[in-house]
């Protein structure tokens, strides 16, 4: 499906700035793993082009339209002559990807570089449907899943990742300018959101509307999950890799009391092998929970063509046993958990060089 240079180019793009959900990617079968790895590519290299901006004090306009322009390219089939574009646009005509899931992440972006605020909890979720609840859409689309109820599930399971990024960086975050948590719950915690972000500092208080923002965040994931369980049986570990090692990134957070101001939760290698048995393990696992997709994902589930159940036993095709899978699997849990903790490093490396 896609040209192997062309594929190669997009795993060393993501090499130099990985992210845990594109690690927790390894444990998906390579029909899903190859298009993850170029969905990914692109995303990385769309979210450089802004923070390039923001670094250099760039201008951050023309930069988003520079994004929008090779879209706009893209979904006319003639991409640039860039190995990532054109492998995109492979990926977007197969999988029928709508536009508007990209033009929501671009959104996101603008959000971002624009300094806009979120006063209630409902504006903090339109942020992060933007920048993670898409991605999620989009990954349900690779592995087959163009039900609405399974695409907003799939956006709560990015929406719950973000609000636990939004919990864990809420220091990071405020010495950048910027602030995430519903200024609406500051206030109602007694703290003045504008003159905390003069001067972050935590305490019991802050702390309340971080743990608050959590429990938000485990409730999404639970949403999330009744979608999990019934994702192709090849493709539930990794996903449910990628959910449980960013739950973990919360509890992390508590167990330090909360403070995500002086400090920055990391889970220890020890730590993730915890999440990463229960996503070896995930077989037979029921959920269930009914179909009420959050307002905010509208952006999204508008832009899904009429969903067309497929036709019963067209396109089957023999599986392995699930004991064959379940051993592979194993096999790579161990590096996936030394995987997930060099990324961290790394990750933690890039934070550090970018920092005034």
């Amino acid at each position: 499906m896609f040209d192997p240079r062309d594929l190669a180019e997009c795993r060393s793009r993501l090499s130099c700035g990985s992210r845990s959900f594109f690690a927790a990617s390894f444990f998906l079968p390579p029909s899903v793993r190859d298009p993850a790895t170029v969905l990914y590519a692109f995303c990385r290299i769309a979210d450089d082009a802004i923070d390039d901006a923001v670094e250099t004090d760039g201008d951050h306009a023309a930069a988003l339209a520079r994004l929008h322009e090779r879209l706009d390219r893209i979904y006319r089939g003639a991409p640039g002559d860039d190995a990532v574009d054109r492998a995109l646009t492979v990926l977007v005509d197969r999988f029928e990807v709508p536009k508007p899931f990209f033009e929501a992440l671009f959104d996101g972006f603008a959000w971002d570089v624009s300094g806009r605020g979120y006063e209630t909890l409902s504006d903090v979720t339109a942020y992060a449907v933007r920048v993670a609840g898409s991605v999620g859409a989009m990954m349900a689309l690779l592995m087959g899943r163009r039900q609405p109820a399974m695409v907003a599930r799939a956006c709560d399971l990015g929406v719950a990742m973000q609000l636990t990024n939004i919990a864990r960086d809420v220091g990071e975050d405020a010495r950048l300018g910027r602030l995430y948590l519903p200024r609406q719950w500051l206030r109602e915690a007694g703290i003045d959101p504008d003159a905390w972000l003069a001067d972050p500092c935590f305490d019991d208080a802050l702390g309340s509307v971080i743990q608050r923002l959590l429990n938000t965040a485990e409730q999404f994931y639970r949403q999330a999950d009744a979608a999990i369980a019934v994702l192709p049986l090849g493709c539930r570990p990794g996903i449910y890799a990628a959910r449980y090692l960013y739950a973990e990134i919360g509890r992390e957070v508590e167990r330090r009391g909360l403070d995500s101001v002086t400090t920055r939760a990391v889970v220890s290698p020890a730590r993730k092998l915890g999440p990463v048995a229960r996503a070896v393990t995930p077989f037979g696992r029921a959920a269930a929970s009914p179909f009420e997709p959050m307002d905010e994902a509208g952006i999204l589930l508008d832009a899904l063509p009429p969903y067309r159940p497929a036709v019963a036993g067209a396109g089957r095709r023999s599986r392995n046993p699930t004991r064959a899978l379940v051993d592979a699997i194993d096999d790579r849990a161990g590096w996936v958990v030394d995987l997930f903790d060099r990324l961290e490093r790394e990750d933690q490396l890039i934070r550090s060089r970018s920092r005034p």
